[in-house]
């Protein structure tokens, strides 16, 4: 079995494991198991960044076996420099999150750990796979597990927000499998990607392709417009399901694009980049506005989100490799601090049971060591320099400069609105007088919580610090990539 194997069916084999043999009486068991497997996941990935050759956008730890011989389809598997770091994140954000969900889910916690542990192995799955249709397996199969662990142990309003997010990933992704079919025929019967790549394509294939591909990835980042399931299900969502949302699901859609629309139809998202960067802006700076109204502490941090990936949907279309690699940067470290931000609520949420920002205030008395990550978190969200929420928008922003100088100041304004929404509710939330009497009784955290917030912090600040190792790594991934974009398929 190779490398990529093991880092995509471990974690699936252990949340297998748990469905099949535990249960509620021995729960204890259970989370030990689920954190024992969620290591070992980690640990199984970490040989692939140690063995990972730089200065080369070949694929790598290729796998190729026969899957469907009829039709062709192989499980075909390899990272690059562009997927390299999604892997690696996806495994490191899932024991964040078994470590989150220990005491606070008292039912049907082996199907709890077992959902999220098999989600991290097909997440894994997308940003490995190499074959059209073993991508789009996995990019559907992502749904099934966060589907039930939003409808089983979310809010009040879990099943209107499980139905919501279903159909509308769903509904994207019907589109892009009549694109994947129609580049199998094209291309005389290959479901390969990266013979896709090298397709000649006429312009109105190209401008149909590219629009296919778009439903399905702007659905999924989510892009302005289609973003409205994004709150609703944050809302509702356990507080792991927020933060696997957030952190590795969005960027399934931003790696869709990389993947896809981009080497695949360089010509339509040439002549579509212009829609594209309206769209981004708008999400940026429209968004960021709204986000400053919201009265829920989650809605608020779903809608900078939806801010925050418009910078990387910006960053792809403005065509140079600072944007490039900058939208990547950010995806990486909107995974870091959005799973941080949303930890950060569910332990407030733990022992008030309240995510409304009114019901607080003066937390920082009670709670001074959790008071101190949060604003860090908090920092990070806005983009301070030395923390990872930075690097990536201060590229984008170069990158967008570059381009056009007004598409460069309007990009840098969001940070503004960044800094207005995030401090503003942290000012509400930690600083002041109490909202009421229940945040006198606040405890502060304890040693697990600590172990999971130190660790999302010490990531947030090293990946701040020294950038240079994840850019690195992605430069000639991103350079090929651009190579390939300039190029044009017209025959």
């Amino acid at each position: 079995m190779g490398m990529l194997s093991l880092a995509i069916w471990t974690p699936i084999f252990f949340g297998v494991v748990l469905l099949a043999l535990g249960r509620d009486d021995q729960a204890k068991t259970v989370r030990w198991i689920a954190l024992i497997g969620a290591l070992v996941s980690l640990a199984v990935t970490l040989p692939l960044y140690q063995g990972f050759k730089l200065g080369t956008s070949a694929m790598q730890f290729v796998e190729l076996m026969p899957w469907i011989q009829r039709f062709n389809i192989n499980y075909s598997l390899g990272v690059d420099g562009i997927s390299l770091w999604f892997v690696l994140l996806t495994a490191f954000i899932n024991v964040i999150v078994v470590i989150a969900g220990w005491e606070a889910i008292t039912e049907r916690v082996n199907q709890y750990m077992g959902a999220f542990l098999i989600l991290s192995g097909l997440m894994i799955g997308v940003f490995c796979a190499l074959d059209g249709m073993l991508f789009y397996v996995f990019f559907e199969a992502t749904l099934i597990p966060m589907y039930l662990i939003i409808g089983i142990w979310g809010g009040p309003n879990k099943i209107y927000a499980a139905f919501k997010f279903f159909l509308y990933t769903l509904l994207g992704s019907l589109l892009m499998l009549i694109a994947l079919i129609f580049l199998y025929t094209k291309s005389g019967g290959s479901f390969d990607i990266l013979t896709w790549h090298k397709l000649p394509l006429g312009a109105t294939e190209q401008t149909l392709l590219f629009f296919a591909f778009f439903s399905a990835f702007a659905v999924k980042v989510p892009m302005w417009p289609v973003h409205t399931w994004l709150p609703d299900v944050h809302v509702e969502a356990p507080t792991g399901g927020s933060a696997v949302l957030a952190a590795i699901m969005l960027k399934l859609g931003a790696y869709g694009f990389l993947r896809f629309s981009l080497p695949i139809t360089p010509d339509a998202a040439h002549q579509h980049a212009g829609f594209i960067i309206a769209l981004s802006l708008i999400a940026v700076i429209y968004v960021g506005l709204v986000a400053m109204v919201q009265q829920d502490m989650k809605k608020l941090v779903a809608y900078s989100s939806v801010a925050h990936m418009g910078f990387v949907t910006l960053g792809f279309f403005i065509f140079n490799d600072i944007g490039v690699a900058g939208g990547i940067v950010q995806m990486i470290a909107h995974g870091f601090v959005s799973a941080a931000m949303f930890l950060s609520i569910g332990v407030l949420y733990d022992r008030m049971h309240s995510r409304q920002i009114a019901d607080y205030g003066g937390v920082v008395n009670h709670m001074p060591k959790f008071a101190a990550f949060a604003l860090l978190f908090t920092m990070a969200n806005c983009g301070l320099p030395a923390t990872a929420g930075f690097v990536g928008e201060w590229m984008v922003i170069l990158g967008a400069v570059k381009a056009n100088f007004w598409l460069g100041f309007a990009a840098a304004s969001a940070l503004i609105f960044g800094a207005a929404y995030s401090l503003w509710m942290y000012k509400r939330v930690y600083l002041g007088a109490a909202g009421n009497d229940h945040v006198k009784e606040l405890t502060d955290i304890n040693a697990r919580e600590f172990l999971m917030l130190s660790l999302l912090a010490i990531a947030v600040l090293y990946m701040g610090i020294f950038p240079k190792e994840f850019t690195d790594v992605m430069n000639a991934s991103v350079a090929d990539l651009l190579k390939h974009v300039a190029t044009s398929k017209l025959q």
